[in-house]
């Protein structure tokens, strides 16, 4: 299936590392005018270097009213990638208010607030696009000793089904991509080694994690008019994880 993405501009949030930075060329690579945003100067200009043509804006999602005047000053946005998240382990009874706000204000809060501004132009156009969230099976299932990141994700979940039953007449679709663990540079310190994997590889019949095009694949067809009936759905790239 050849996807290409000519003509259209795409912003991907949390673009300087992992999963994003691979979204972000993945749509360069597939013609789109393409623009990373991420709030570390460095993952930004370690992108540029590698992909010249992409568009970088630095700033911290986390902060509302500058990140919607970032995004406002984008000008038209056909696809939008809800990327950026932060995750961390804590268990329940240790919970602190800084660590449960800046999780959802990174992960739920600034969806709404990039989404929102996005959404107006793809509706005053009144040509459609595509949005893609990404969650986890984190949204479906526990994850042990990530509260936060969990309640996050379930909310990602809710939240797309929201928006696709408001957005679809103005036919804006929004899907969300949930992985299971992905062996990016963070994966990676994570999981060192198969002990440390184990307890996840138990539960996943495939007996493996996924890697960053694993996403990026399922991430390019949601955005792509080769799914232009799928809406409001979740992908589940996770191995059978959430199957069994």
């Amino acid at each position: 299936m050849d996807i290409r993405f000519d003509g259209k501009r795409a912003l991907v949030t949390g673009a300087g590392k992992g999963i994003g930075y691979g979204i972000a060329k993945a749509l360069a690579a597939g013609g789109a005018e393409t623009i990373a945003l991420s709030r570390t100067q460095a993952d930004l200009d370690r992108l540029n270097a590698e992909s010249p043509d992409i568009r970088t804006v630095c700033v911290d999602l986390a902060d509302w009213a500058a990140t919607r005047k970032a995004v406002e000053e984008l000008g038209p946005i056909h696809l939008l990638v809800n990327n950026a998240a932060v995750l961390n382990y804590t268990k329940f009874m240790e919970i602190e208010e800084a660590e449960i706000k800046n999780t959802f204000d990174i992960n739920v809060h600034a969806v709404v607030n990039v989404s929102q501004v996005v959404a107006q132009g793809m509706i005053a156009r009144g040509k459609g696009g595509a949005i893609v969230n990404l969650s986890s099976i984190a949204g479906r299932i526990v994850v042990k000793n990530a509260p936060s990141y969990t309640a996050s994700k379930g909310a990602i979940e809710m939240l797309t089904k929201v928006m696709t039953e408001e957005l679809g007449p103005h036919q804006i679709r929004i899907n969300n991509v949930n992985p299971t663990g992905v062996m990016t540079a963070m994966g990676k310190k994570l999981w060192p080694d198969r002990v440390a994997s184990e307890p996840m590889m138990r539960r996943t019949p495939q007996g493996k994690f996924a890697e960053v095009k694993d996403v990026v694949h399922a991430v390019m067809f949601l955005l792509s008019d080769q799914s232009d009936m799928i809406n409001g759905a979740s992908l589940f790239v996770d191995g059978g994880v959430t199957a069994v």
